[in-house]
């Protein structure tokens, strides 16, 4: 199975003034057509470092793929940094500065001088035709190796990924695999406490099992590589199984599945609906509930967290004066080193008062409370 790594280039990444869409969309294809994703590097508009990334990438890896730097400007310098990792010149090419010309002409405009540059490819490069821009892509076969540049515009990016790029890969390299992959989702346990039961599937080798932790919330990630996604299946379907054994509830879904929908399925089971009080979490967890018109009945941000005994007695009067059959109210009373969460849970089987102690970054006391609390929803399916 062939490697890949994927090079994104523009100071505008390393400044952080955009957000880099183009790597992950391009991991997925690659995953998706079974190659391996080694690494991603971001580099800023500079020759001799894009040039010295690319060397360092084929020593590790069979394919590099860098977006990005192909435009027509002083700053997009791609075309030259490829050539300069293989230790050949730029060619001008005619018939690329042909097909330029009919792309601007299709937009109504002429291209300027500045624009041949796109014409130009490293020697013994194949030229690819970008039919929804104006810079060409192209494709370099160095040794073992293929560099594939295409531009940084997401949109341009993606259609060429899918329809020039991705069937070359599976003819090039005979690519009949994928890679599949699983994600069992879980809340209330932590990724330590979860690696202590599950430490023994994370050394397997096919499927693979990893962590991945949010706050709040664990993400068990099953990767399987075969020939096709029913083999695929195969692998994954009993690692599923033990560790549906081993996490039990704490799995609350798989995949797409969210844990906000999957906690209002508990209520909407019952046919109840909820209302919400909450305080120091920023109108967080209305937010979240809002959308869900015939379960949500309303939602009141406090400006004070009150304490227990106060939170319960408001969120129980909220949920009457709206006629919600469930009332939760949570309260985030800040600390220097540890965030108190008070929640109270009340339904037409049972008043619950819950107090929890957050000890992470304070910004994130918000979400780690929000699935705290979606959590203790979605168990009172459990608890009757």
């Amino acid at each position: 199975m062939p490697s890949a790594e994927i090079i994104t280039i523009g100071t505008e990444l390393l400044l952080g003034e955009i957000v880099d869409t183009n790597a992950p969309f391009l991991a997925r294809c690659l995953r998706d057509a079974g190659i391996d994703l080694y690494r991603k590097t971001t580099v800023g508009d500079n020759i001799k470092r894009i040039a010295q990334v690319i060397q360092q990438a084929m020593e590790r890896c069979d394919i590099v793929i860098t977006t990005g730097g192909l435009g027509p400007t002083v700053d997009d310098p791609t075309r030259q940094a490829v050539a300069l990792a293989v230790g050949v010149p730029n060619e001008y090419h005619p018939e690329l500065w042909d097909q330029i010309e009919v792309r601007f002409h299709r937009f109504g405009r002429k291209p300027t001088e500045n624009n041949r540059r796109q014409a130009c490819i490293p020697q013994g490069a194949k030229a690819i035709e970008n039919p929804v821009g104006t810079a060409p892509i192209f494709i370099l076969e160095y040794l073992t190796h293929v560099i594939i540049s295409l531009p940084g515009v997401p949109r341009e990016m993606e259609y060429l990924m899918v329809h020039e790029i991705t069937p070359f890969l599976r003819q090039r390299y005979n690519l009949h695999g994928l890679i599949k992959i699983r994600l069992l989702h879980t809340v209330g346990m932590g990724e330590s406490q979860i690696d202590d039961l599950i430490g023994d599937l994370e050394v397997l080798s096919n499927p693979t099992v990893g962590l991945a932790a949010h706050s709040g919330q664990v993400d068990v990630r099953i990767t399987a590589k075969s020939d096709s996604a029913s083999a695929s299946d195969a692998l994954i379907s009993p690692i599923e199984i033990i560790l549906r054994n081993r996490l039990g509830e704490y799995i609350y879904g798989a995949d797409q599945e969210s844990l906000e929908a999957v906690a209002l399925q508990s209520i909407a089971k019952k046919h109840w609906s909820i209302a919400i009080v909450e305080a120091g979490m920023g109108g967080i967890l209305i937010r979240w509930l809002a959308d869900n018109q015939g379960l949500f009945r309303s939602g009141q941000v406090l400006k004070v967290p009150p304490l227990a005994d106060e939170l319960m007695i408001l969120t129980d009067s909220y949920r009457q004066y709206h006629q919600a059959e469930v009332g939760l109210g949570v309260a985030i009373h800040p600390g220097s080193y540890n965030q108190q969460v008070l929640i109270a849970l009340i339904t037409p089987l049972e008043k619950r008062g819950i107090e929890l102690s957050y000890a992470g970054t304070p910004d994130y006391a918000p979400l780690w409370a929000l699935n705290q609390s979606l959590d203790i929803i979605r168990r009172i399916q459990h608890d009757n």
